[in-house]
């Protein structure tokens, strides 16, 4: 493993823009230290991606990079942090602003103006630039990010990918040739992803800027990364090279730790199980160039198709629902039924209005009467705890559930309110705390927790309440590849039980892997809905601007064994199949 060296000698040349020695930090009233005693350097025209468990410091390394730790938030610092030949601590409040820009993986949350030229200019003007640079800088960065069009417009009416990459404009237009990007696609849908990435690919190939990348979305991220770190649970580097030496090198220690890898990586296990000479590839193209080679379309043709589950009755019918807010129409007129014990994923571009739709399914946006039913009943009509035993609802945003002020108690506050008494809920307690691997924060605000902790917290505390039917909203946004595993698991375990399951969903792969129905929408419409297999090839996706889940879009050009093929568990059944031979 290669390091940093020593923290006193001066960084080498002018390319290097950034550079961390022994980096540890603790946070107020937290008894960890995450991350433990990092290093890593930064030039320019590298694209280092920083992988991890949940919670294991990757978001606070990318704040100390910046300064944001310790001048803006408080936090206990060892180690030293450089920005070109200088050290962070020694630089006035605001410089290191004119030399790293953070975009963040909500654009909403970092849009403080009214028209997209303003929102490129505010960082500027903060620093002092004169106004004659900043408007050269303004056009400079929209016309990079293809926004130059669209300048005199409010943000508000930006799609979710155009709001990211109005974000990395206003981080352009700061002068910083270091771009730090955390979770920057984590909201996004897979075609906003991509224009993401594509002015990504741009800013890196002109070789001016250096990128911090934190990421999930590996078979995006890829397509510009040529460093990689890692970091285990607490928060120390246990490797760092290229995503070959990486993800190819050490993908036996990467599934140890459950840091995600690559689709392609883990679709070439299955094959080589199956007995065909594939090599390790890193993205999707390369292992279908390789199947063309080694797997004739004359080999004996598999059942791909998994089988459609039986009809049911639906537990969840809505009839001609509109939902307005402020004088205008977000969702409707949707008709819509949920089979009784079925597995839903929900999908669609951004603003298609997917949350506003399972809000009112919920009854958390109230529906107009008659319009939605669960188990027969009028959502309209129900109430409290009637609601609660009904249906289970976790949100894309686990802040705006939490209500107590330990973990612990958070899990208790509706055991309580059902009449149970301490030592009845204690050990229900202790049981969803160890399943979603929180025990060691039972004692911590949940506000204290990080991204992936706080979304576990929630799903933990909606399946308290044993409600026959679960509604999630981006259930595994912010999760490491383990607990995104173990949480579909358990949605899997509830589903099996008879819980109907409905959850929206950015992750087209996860979506085709369990969902047994999709429910397509865009602008407030169902554009299809039905079995999984039968909405895939009906082209709804296509349509909307989605694109195919990555597997299916790799197995549509496949020899004819793997031709259609959509689920990793087709995969499985393929080289199990092949083996028995």
């Amino acid at each position: 493993m290669q390091h940093a060296s020593r923290p006193d000698a001066k960084p080498r040349g002018n390319a290097q823009l950034a550079r961390i020695h022994a980096l540890a930090v603790t946070h107020p009233d937290s008894p960890r230290t995450v991350p433990q005693h990092v290093s890593l350097e930064v030039e320019r025209g590298d694209v280092l991606l920083v992988l991890g468990p949940s919670g294991c410091g990757k978001s606070t390394l990318t704040l100390a990079l910046s300064g944001l730790i310790p001048n803006s938030i408080e936090a206990a610092i060892e180690g030293e942090v450089w920005l070109g030949g200088d050290r962070i601590s020694e630089l006035p409040a605001r410089e290191p602003a004119a030399r790293v820009a953070m975009v963040f993986q909500d654009p909403d949350a970092q849009i403080v103006t009214t028209t997209v030229m303003d929102e490129v200019a505010f960082g500027a003007e903060n620093l002092g630039v004169p106004a004659a640079e900043i408007e050269r800088r303004i056009e400079h960065a929209l016309r990079r990010v293809r926004l130059w069009e669209r300048r005199d417009e409010h943000p508000d009416v930006l799609s979710g990918g155009e709001k990211q990459r109005l974000a990395i404009a206003a981080a352009i237009a700061q002068g910083a040739p270091l771009l730090v990007l955390d979770e920057p696609t984590a909201n996004l849908d897979p075609r906003s992803s991509s224009e993401v990435y594509d002015v990504l690919a741009e800013l890196t190939e002109s070789g001016e800027f250096g990128i911090v990348l934190v990421e999930h979305n590996l078979d995006e991220a890829l397509r510009i990364v040529n460093r990689v770190l890692v970091l285990d649970q607490q928060g120390r580097e246990v490797c760092t090279g290229t995503p070959k030496e990486v993800f190819i090198g050490n993908a036996a220690l990467l599934d140890e730790l459950g840091v995600w890898r690559p689709l392609a990586g883990l679709a070439a296990e299955q094959l080589c199980r199956a007995g065909l000479p594939v090599a390790h590839p890193l993205s999707l193209a390369e292992l279908v160039a390789q199947l063309e080679q080694v797997l004739p379309d004359a080999d004996v043709p598999a059942e791909t198709r998994p089988p459609l589950p039986a009809a049911s009755p639906p537990l969840i019918s809505v009839r001609q629902l509109t939902v307005t807010r402020g004088g205008r129409q977000l969702v409707g007129p949707v008709s819509l039924d949920i089979p009784r014990g079925a597995f839903v994923a929900l999908i669609g571009p951004n603003g298609a209005g997917k949350t506003t739709l399972l809000q009112a399914i919920a009854g958390i946006e109230p529906p107009p009467r008659g319009t939605v039913s669960v188990a027969e009943q009028d959502v309209h009509r129900l109430h409290g705890k009637q609601l609660r035993d009904t249906i289970g609802y976790v949100f894309q945003n686990p802040e705006h559930q939490f209500l107590a002020t330990t973990v612990a108690d958070e899990l208790a506050l509706e055991l309580r309110a059902r009449g149970m008494t301490h030592a009845e809920l204690a050990p229900l307690v202790a049981e969803s705390l160890q399943r979603f691997g929180l025990t060691e924060h039972a004692d911590e605000h949940p506000f204290l927790l990080s991204g992936g902790q706080k979304r576990r917290l929630s799903v933990a505390t909606a399946l308290v309440s044993g409600a026959q039917c679960l509604i999630l909203d981006e259930p595994t946004y912010g999760q490491d590849r383990n607990r995104a595993s173990e949480l579909v698991s358990v949605l899997q375990q509830l589903n099996d039980a008879d819980t109907t399951v409905l959850m929206a969903t950015h992750d087209l792969q996860l979506a085709a892997e369990h969902a047994d129905h999709l429910v397509v929408m865009t602008d407030g419409h169902i554009a299809a809905a039905g079995p999984t297999a039968t909405v895939l090839e009906s082209g709804a996706l296509e349509k909307v601007g989605l694109g195919m889940p990555p597997l299916a879009r790799v197995f549509a050009q496949a020899p004819a064994p793997l031709r259609g093929m959509y689920r990793m568990q087709q995969l499985v059944d393929f080289a199990a199949e092949r083996s028995a031979r």
